[in-house]
C-alpha cells in the first residue's frame, strides 16, 4: 500500500473508532461545520466550483493537538447542507511530510488548481517550506504536482499559506511570510502559467509603510477586489494589545487600498481587525457564481488555550465560522451572514415588542441551544442593556460610554473574560446561538463578534436586562441541525 493510501486506511479507522463517543459530547454543535474526529483549524481552498461550493480545512485527525495536516473537505450546494467527503490532501511526499499547511484553489480550463504549503522539518526541528500545486478534473481527486515555488532568500522558512487569483492576463500569488530581520509580511508573486513563479517583493509590512513594525509574522493573506476598493486580509502575529484592540494572543483583519497590478504595488491605509470576539482566525473568502465575496473563517485562534476546551474528552477541536457575505460601506469591511442561511429556520418566529424598565425579563419563547434572535429597533437611551445566555455568556451595551461588550465564562478557570469595541449607536443585533458558539452581528454587520463558550448542558435560558429604559423588537427562530453528514 502506498504512504497516501495508509494514512487515509489509518484517518478512516480511527473516524469509525470514535465516532460513539464524539457523538455524546453536549457540546457538540448542529449546523457548524466540525471535524468528524481531530482538529480542525485554517479554511483552505474555498471555492465555487462546477456548482458546487467546496471548503476544505486543516485537519489532524490522530488528536486535538497540531501536527502533520491533512486535507479535510466539505462540498455543498447551498452553503447549508453539508456533505464531508474523501480526505482531499495527505502528507504523503517527501515535499509535505510534515504537512499539506494551507492554502488556496483556482479554476482554469475546467480543472481546479490547488495551491498549499509543504511543510518539512528535520530531526533538529529545522524547518523548510514549499509552495505546492495539486490539480483535479471534478474537485473531490487530486493529482499532485509538487513544488512550485521555493523559498525565496528574503524571507525565513516561515513563508506560508498561498492565495491565488487571476488578473489582468497574470496569476498572482501573495504568501503569508517573516523576513530575515523578523518582521510580518506579505510576499507577491507572479505567473503566466501558474507553473513558473517570479518572487515581485513584499507587499505589505516588511519593515516599510505602515505596518513596518507589525508584529513578527502575517499568516493567511487574501488580496482581492471588492465595490471599488482592493482589500487585503492577513492574521498578524506578535501585535501587544493597545486600548481595546488586539486582545487575542493573534488577530485577523484587513487593510484597504489600492493594487497595481502592472507594478506589483499595494497602497493601503490602516490595519483594521475584522472580528471583536474571542475565536476567529485565518479568515479565506472566495467569489461565488452570484458575484458574492464569501469569507469562512476558524472559530478559535492558536496558542490560546485550545487544550483546555471540555470537547478535547470527546476526541474533537475547533469549528468553522458561519458562512459570510463582505460588503464594503464608508470604507469599512461590513460582515453579514449569507441569505441561505434563512434556510436553517424551522417553525414559526416568534415576534414582540419589548420594553424593559430596570427589570429582567424571560421569555420562554425564546429559550433554546441552536436559534437566531434579531433585535431591531433597539433604544437603549441610559443606563446598560444586556442578554445574557445559558449563564455563560453576555452581551452588555452602554451608550453613555458607546461600549458593546462580550463576556463569557472561561472554560479555563471559570473566570469572566470580555471582548469589547466602540460603537457609536446600537440600532440592531442578529444573533446565532448553536450549543457552544455565539455570532454576534451589529447593525448590519459594522462589527461582529464570534466566540465559543460552554453553558450547562441543561441550561438553554435567554434572559434580557435593563438598568433603566430599553425598548426593541425581537424576532427568534429555532434552527434545523445535523445538517453535517
Amino acid at each position: 500500500m502506498s504512504t497516501d493510501g495508509h494514512l487515509r486506511s489509518e484517518v478512516y479507522k480511527i473516524v469509525t473508532k470514535t465516532n460513539d463517543v464524539i457523538s455524546e459530547d453536549p457540546y457538540r454543535l448542529s449546523y457548524h461545520l466540525m471535524p468528524p474526529v481531530g482538529l480542525l483549524n485554517d479554511p483552505n481552498g474555498f471555492i465555487q466550483y462546477k456548482g458546487v461550493y467546496h471548503l476544505f480545512y486543516q485537519w489532524m485527525p490522530f488528536k486535538t493537538g497540531h501536527g502533520a495536516k491533512f486535507w479535510g473537505h466539505y462540498s455543498s450546494t447551498d452553503l447549508v447542507h453539508w456533505k464531508h467527503e474523501e480526505i482531499a490532501l495527505t502528507p504523503s511526499e517527501w515535499y509535505e511530510k510534515n504537512g499539506c499547511y494551507s492554502g488556496s484553489a483556482i479554476e482554469s480550463n475546467g480543472e481546479m488548481y490547488v495551491f498549499y504549503t509543504g511543510n518539512v522539518k528535520d530531526e533538529q526541528g529545522n524547518r523548510e517550506t514549499y509552495q505546492c500545486l495539486a490539480v483535479s478534473k471534478d474537485g473531490f481527486h487530486f493529482e499532485k504536482k509538487g513544488p512550485v515555488v521555493e523559498l525565496p532568500a528574503e524571507y525565513t522558512a516561515h513563508f506560508r499559506d498561498p492565495k491565488v487569483w487571476k488578473q489582468d492576463d497574470h496569476y498572482f500569488m501573495v504568501v503569508g511570510a517573516q523576513t530575515t530581520d523578523i518582521k510580518g509580511a506579505v510576499a507577491l508573486l507572479r505567473s503566466n502559467d501558474m507553473l513558473t513563479w517570479n518572487h515581485l517583493g513584499v507587499i505589505a509590512g516588511g519593515g516599510e509603510g505602515l505596518l513596518a513594525d507589525f508584529g513578527y509574522m502575517f499568516e493567511c493573506p487574501d488580496l482581492f477586489h471588492l465595490q471599488g476598493k482592493d482589500v487585503l486580509i492577513f492574521s498578524p502575529q506578535g501585535l501587544e494589545a493597545t486600548g481595546l484592540n488586539y486582545q487575542n494572543v493573534y488577530q485577523s483583519g484587513y487593510v484597504m487600498g489600492h493594487f497595481n497590478s502592472q507594478e506589483g504595488s499595494y497602497n493601503h491605509g490602516p490595519f483594521q481587525e475584522l472580528d471583536r470576539g474571542f475565536d476567529f482566525y485565518a479568515p479565506q473568502t472566495t467569489t461565488d457564481e452570484k458575484g458574492r465575496r464569501i469569507l469562512f473563517a476558524w472559530m478559535s485562534v492558536p496558542d490560546q488555550n485550545e487544550q483546555e476546551h471540555p470537547t478535547i474528552k470527546y476526541h474533537w477541536l475547533h469549528n468553522m465560522t458561519l458562512p459570510r457575505e463582505l460588503k464594503v460601506i464608508n470604507n469599512k469591511v461590513f460582515q453579514v451572514p449569507v441569505k441561505e442561511l434563512e434556510q436553517l429556520r424551522v417553525g414559526e418566529v416568534f415576534e414582540h415588542d419589548v420594553k424593559l424598565n430596570a427589570e429582567n425579563r424571560e421569555f420562554e419563547e425564546v429559550n433554546g441551544k441552536t436559534i437566531e434572535i434579531v433585535l431591531e429597533k433597539i433604544d437603549v437611551s441610559s443606563g446598560f442593556f444586556s442578554m445574557s445566555v445559558g449563564e455563560a455568556a453576555k452581551i452588555i451595551y452602554s451608550p453613555k460610554q458607546g461600549l458593546f461588550t462580550l463576556e463569557r465564562q472561561s472554560y479555563v478557570d471559570g473566570v469572566t473574560e470580555i471582548r469589547q469595541c466602540l460603537l457609536n449607536h446600537l440600532d440592531s443585533m442578529r444573533i446565532y446561538l448553536d450549543t457552544s458558539s455565539i455570532e454576534i452581528f451589529i447593525n448590519g454587520g459594522e462589527e461582529t463578534f464570534t466566540a465559543r463558550f460552554y453553558p450547562v448542558p441543561s441550561n438553554n435560558s435567554v434572559r434580557f436586562s435593563s438598568s433603566e429604559k430599553s425598548t426593541f423588537m425581537i424576532k427568534k427562530w429555532k434552527l434545523a441541525d445535523n445538517l453535517v453528514c
